[in-house]
C-alpha cells in the first residue's frame, strides 16, 4: 500500500502556552510542553521576552557579594517628585542611575526584604524584625518611624504593610500573627489615639487557627490573606465599625509578596496554584488553582522547593502576572489578556533572567532587581547577552500513533528575528536525541515616517518582509514526533508564527 503524505499545520504554535498537567499524546498541539524565555504576545504568537538594561551603574561596588538588590519600590510625592528605594547588601539605597546609601546612621539591617508603602507625602518600609522606617521629604531624610518628631504612640515591627482606606494597615508581627494593626487617618507616624486601632482575628478565621501573610485592597474591601483562609471586610474607611463580608476557608496566599492587583481582580499565588480572588469568592473551595490549571502540579512542586522570598508582579503595558521562584529559577508568566475557554490564563515560563524582585513604577516601567542592581525590562539582551527561547511541543501521533511516520520537510514561519540564527529540532519516539537543522534569518530594514513619503516612488512600507518562511527537510523514522524551535535573542525581537509538518504515514508498527 502506497504511503500517504500527511500534513499537520501548527498555527500560532504555543499559543495556549504551557500544559504539563494533561497527558502528553492527548494535547491540543497549540499547547507547548516547552515555552521558555517568552511571552504570548498581542497577536497570540509565541514570542521572545524582553530582556533587561542595566539602569545603576555602581550596583557591583555597593552591593558586593550579596545577592543583589532584594526589594525596590518608588515614592512619588505630592509635587510629583519621585525618588526610588531599593535594598541590598542590608544597605538601603536612593536612586536609579547611581544607588546611593541612604541607611539611617546606627541602624542595623540583617535582611533586604522590605514591604513598603506610601501615605499622606511620606513613605514607609516594614520588615520582620525591624523597627520601620520613615522617608519624610520635609526631614529628617531616612529615619526609623519611633525616631521621626511626630510620632505618636508605638510603632508596629510589622513584616506586611499596605496604604489603603486613608491610613496604614500592618500585620505579620513576630510573636502575634492573629493581629492587624492601623493607624491614624491619613497619618502613617500615629499609631495611637485618634482612630488608630488593631483586630485580633483569632477567633475569626474560619479554621479556627491561622496566620496573616499578606494585606490588599480590592473594590473598597479590605482583604486579608492568610496561609489557609481569606477575610474579607467592607467598611474599612471606618475601621471601628467595619464588618466581616466573606470567609474563604481552605485557600489562602503563601507569602507577603505573592499577591498583585490587576485593577479588576486580585491576583495570588496559594499552595494550589495562582488563584483569582473574584473566583476564589465564587467558589468557596480550594480544589485547583484554576489561574494555574495548566501548570499546577509544576508550580506547586516549585512552592514546596523554594527556599527564597518569592515575589509577583503585574505589568499593565504587558499585561502579565509574573511569580519569581528565585532559588528554582524560574519565572512563570500569566498572561492576562485572554483565558482559555476554562478560565485558565496562558502561561509560559522564563529563565536566565535571575531577578529577585520587581515594581511598576508610576510611569508603568517594569524595573527588576538583579545581582549586580537596578535594570529596567526593556531590549532583547539581557545586559548585552542573549538568550535561548525555546518551544517544543507536544509528542504527536497524526492520529495515529500506531504507524511510522516519516518526517519530510517542516516549514517553519518566522516573524522579525533579524539576523537570528534559528534551530528546528525534532524527535522520534520521545527520545531526548533531538535532530537539528539551522537556518538564519536576514537582516530587515523597514521603512520609517520621513524615511519613505506618501505620493512618492518609493512606498510606504518596508523594503523586506518581516514574514519569513523557510521549508528545511527532516528525515528519520518513528510512531511519535516532537518538534522545537529555538533561537539565541540577541538584540533584535522574534515571534514563532506558524509550523507546517509533512509526513509519510507508512504501516502499523
Amino acid at each position: 500500500m502506497a504511503q500517504r503524505l500527511q500534513n499537520i499545520t501548527i498555527g500560532a504554535p504555543g499559543f495556549r502556552g504551557i500544559n504539563t498537567q494533561d497527558a502528553p499524546l492527548q494535547q491540543d498541539p497549540s499547547f507547548a510542553a516547552i515555552a521558555d524565555n517568552c511571552v504570548i504576545d498581542k497577536e497570540g504568537r509565541i514570542a521572545a521576552r524582553k530582556g533587561y538594561n542595566m539602569v545603576s551603574g555602581n550596583g557591583s561596588s555597593v552591593l558586593g557579594s550579596s545577592a543583589g538588590i532584594e526589594s525596590i519600590g518608588e515614592f512619588v510625592q505630592t509635587d510629583g517628585t519621585k525618588v526610588f528605594f531599593s535594598a541590598g547588601n542590608n544597605k538601603i539605597f536612593t536612586g536609579t542611575t547611581t544607588l546611593t546609601d541612604a541607611t539611617p546612621g546606627s541602624y542595623t539591617i540583617s535582611a533586604n526584604n522590605w514591604a513598603m508603602a506610601s501615605l499622606a507625602n511620606k513613605f514607609y518600609l516594614f520588615q520582620r524584625g525591624h523597627a520601620p522606617l520613615v522617608y519624610d521629604p520635609a526631614g529628617p531624610a531616612l529615619t526609623t518611624i519611633a525616631a521621626h518628631s511626630s510620632v505618636a504612640g508605638t510603632p508596629i515591627q510589622a513584616n506586611a504593610v499596605l496604604a489603603a482606606f486613608g491610613r496604614l494597615w500592618v500585620a505579620d508581627v513576630t510573636g502575634n500573627k492573629q493581629k492587624i494593626y492601623w493607624t491614624d487617618s491619613l497619618n502613617g507616624l500615629a499609631w495611637t489615639g485618634g482612630s488608630s486601632g488593631n483586630l485580633d482575628l483569632t477567633t475569626v478565621f474560619p479554621n479556627g487557627f491561622d496566620e496573616v501573610v499578606a494585606l490588599t485592597a480590592h473594590n473598597n474591601f479590605l482583604i486579608i490573606l492568610g496561609k489557609r483562609s481569606i477575610l474579607v471586610y467592607a467598611g474599612a474607611d471606618d475601621p471601628a465599625n467595619m464588618t466581616l463580608s466573606d470567609t474563604i476557608a481552605n485557600i489562602g496566599c503563601v507569602s507577603r509578596d505573592a499577591v498583585q492587583s490587576t485593577g479588576k481582580d486580585i491576583l495570588f499565588l496559594d499552595f494550589s496554584g495562582v488563584r483569582s480572588l473574584s473566583r476564589t469568592i465564587q467558589e468557596k473551595s480550594a480544589p485547583i488553582g484554576d489561574i494555574s490549571k495548566n501548570v499546577n502540579n509544576d508550580v506547586k512542586t516549585r512552592v514546596q522547593a523554594e527556599t527564597g522570598n518569592i515575589k509577583s508582579v503585574y505589568d499593565p503595558n504587558n499585561a502579565f502576572f509574573l511569580i519569581n521562584f528565585p532559588a528554582v529559577g524560574v519565572v512563570y508568566v500569566f498572561d492576562t489578556r485572554y483565558p482559555l475557554e476554562d478560565g485558565s490564563y496562558r502561561t509560559t515560563t522564563w529563565t536566565q533572567l535571575a531577578p529577585l524582585c520587581f515594581t511598576t513604577t508610576d510611569d508603568d516601567e517594569l524595573y527588576i532587581g538583579v545581582a549586580s542592581g537596578l535594570a529596567e525590562y526593556k531590549s532583547n539582551t539581557d545586559d548585552t547577552s542573549s538568550y535561548l527561547l525555546e518551544y517544543f511541543s507536544h509528542p504527536l501521533g497524526f492520529g495515529d500513533s500506531s504507524r511510522l511516520k516519516f518526517l519530510k520537510a517542516v516549514n517553519v514561519t518566522t516573524f522579525n528575528g533579524a539576523g537570528a540564527t534559528v534551530v528546528l529540532n525534532w524527535a522520534y519516539d520521545y527520545a531526548g536525541d533531538f535532530r537539528k537543522t539551522a537556518y538564519t534569518l536576514g537582516a530587515f530594514s523597514a521603512a520609517e515616517y520621513g524615511v519613505s513619503e506618501y505620493n512618492t516612488s518609493a512606498e510606504f512600507a518596508s523594503s523586506t518582509q518581516l514574514i519569513t518562511k523557510r521549508k528545511l527537510p527532516t528525515n528519520g523514522s518513528g510512531t511519535i514526533v516532537s518538534v522545537g524551535l529555538t533561537t539565541n535573542v540577541s538584540g533584535s525581537p522574534i515571534a514563532f508564527q506558524e509550523l507546517n509538518i509533512q509526513s509519510l504515514i507508512g504501516r502499523l508498527l
